[in-house]
């Protein structure tokens, strides 16, 4: 019993202090111990997540990277088909251009596309398809241009990688830019998407154009909008256009100044296109005349805008047709670019035309010429224009583009919307006189 008292109550006193003094520090020694462990255990884990994060990071880039819709030997050889011009050289009509055509699976793209590849010449698209209005009316157009060979890349100009690929796949002789966010009233809700496509977008497809050897001819669309302010009757080429009354309008008019630096310092061709109010099938869906038939045959009121004093809103209204000989006109005429590896060697071309087709009709009559075709009387608000950004008319006066491209329009509105009515009716299966879907 001494026994165990000796070994758990020592009798040399200051002994427990001592050994308490030892305990403190073996469990001091514990806990740094313990402390270090666990922070290089820390460490370790830190390490391990950075190493994933990479490694995912890694499989991200690459799954995008093998996962992106263009690239390989067999897009190349779609790239280099599509591209081909089908007029040998030295033919009656001249050899065949090569053409990449942006937003080929919008309005203006298709039905240039089509022109193109019908004369003969060759014809690469690219179109983002974005989702401003229903993409299953740009898939549609896409499968139109494939079932006539034309080729298009589901792609971003925004994508410098993407063009430059394109460029070094094949050496396009012209680029009709068509690619634009477009709507004036839309700018007002996405600003952002206006100045990603028609500054950001234009200038990626100007640093593309610019580095490729040989450069292509530039022909692109402005808009008549860039007249903004403007009340000097039919708009002129030489008119001032400073006072844009939309966003929309505004990056157009940038795009105009943009062009012109590129053509000043880079020698690249470029022919600048100021459209007036196209219509006509295969249409935008946000177009007043596409929105219209819509209501009209599903028996929903249509919004007509009068401007200040009642006066009734003029649009020169131009049909597909006539403004895609303006393209091709501009296309045809169009002088090379001087520059090399983006080293201007002398001055080269740069233009701009009014395409519209002189004759402005008002939204009133408008109205009534749909009506007409359609056999459907439409039910009318007329509200005054809000402040928007739209102009109470636009007129254009094309003696530039009748002189140096040839333009001429013929089909007035009347034609051109019963050409836009047929199509419109078989497209969505409608039957004329009838509010009700075909079954």
């Amino acid at each position: 019993m001494r026994v165990l008292d000796e070994e758990f109550f020592p009798s040399t006193p200051g002994k427990v202090k001592i050994e308490r003094a030892g305990a403190m520090n073996r469990q001091l020694h514990r806990c740094f111990a313990s402390t270090s462990t666990m922070f290089l255990w820390a460490l370790f884990l830190v390490a391990m997540t950075a190493s994933y994060l990479s490694f995912q990071s890694f499989v991200d880039t690459s799954s995008k990277y093998f996962a992106a819709s263009w690239g390989g030997l067999h897009w190349e050889r779609q790239i280099r088909a599509s591209a081909a011009p089908r007029r040998p050289p030295g033919s009656a009509s001249g050899a065949g251009m090569s053409v990449l055509v942006t937003g080929a699976a919008g309005f203006v793209g298709t039905h240039c596309s089509l022109a193109l590849r019908k004369r003969g010449d060759g014809v690469v698209g690219i179109d983002n398809f974005n989702s401003y209005y229903d993409p299953s009316l740009k898939k549609a157009r896409k499968a139109l241009l494939a079932s006539h060979g034309v080729f298009v890349v589901e792609g971003d100009i925004n994508d410098g990688r993407l063009l430059a690929k394109l460029f070094d796949v094949l050496p396009f002789t012209h680029v009709l830019h068509l690619a634009a966010q477009a709507g004036v009233r839309y700018a007002m809700e996405n600003p952002a998407s206006y100045v990603h496509s028609n500054i950001a977008g234009l200038v990626t497809l100007l640093e593309a154009c610019k580095d490729a050897d040989p450069q292509p001819a530039i022909v692109w669309a402005s808009s008549s909008s860039v007249y903004g302010l403007n009340d000097k009757v039919p708009f002129s080429e030489v008119d001032r256009t400073d006072q844009p009354a939309s966003l929309y309008a505004a990056t157009k008019k940038a795009g105009e100044e943009i062009t012109h630096t590129y053509n000043h310092i880079y020698g690249l061709s470029i022919t600048g296109l100021r459209f007036f109010t196209v219509y006509g099938p295969w249409g935008r869906p946000d177009m007043a005349y596409f929105s219209f038939t819509r209501n009209i045959l599903q028996g929903k009121p249509i919004t007509v805008y009068r401007g200040k004093d009642h006066v009734d809103l003029a649009r020169d209204f131009t049909y597909i047709d006539d403004i895609v000989k303006g393209c091709l006109g501009s296309l045809d005429t169009a002088g090379k670019s001087t520059g090399t590896g983006g080293k201007k060697r002398g001055p080269a071309p740069y233009r701009i035309f009014n395409l519209g087709n002189t004759s402005p009709v008002t939204v009133p009559n408008l109205v009534s010429i749909l009506e007409k075709h359609l056999l459907v009387k439409a039910k009318k608000n007329v509200v005054e224009m809000p402040g928007n950004g739209d102009v109470p008319f636009t007129h254009a006066n094309i003696t530039l583009a009748r002189e140096q491209l040839g333009y001429k329009p013929t089909t007035n509105l009347n034609a051109g919307l019963k050409k836009f009515v047929k199509w419109y009716l078989s497209y969505y299966g409608y039957t004329a006189g009838s509010k009700n879907l075909r079954q």
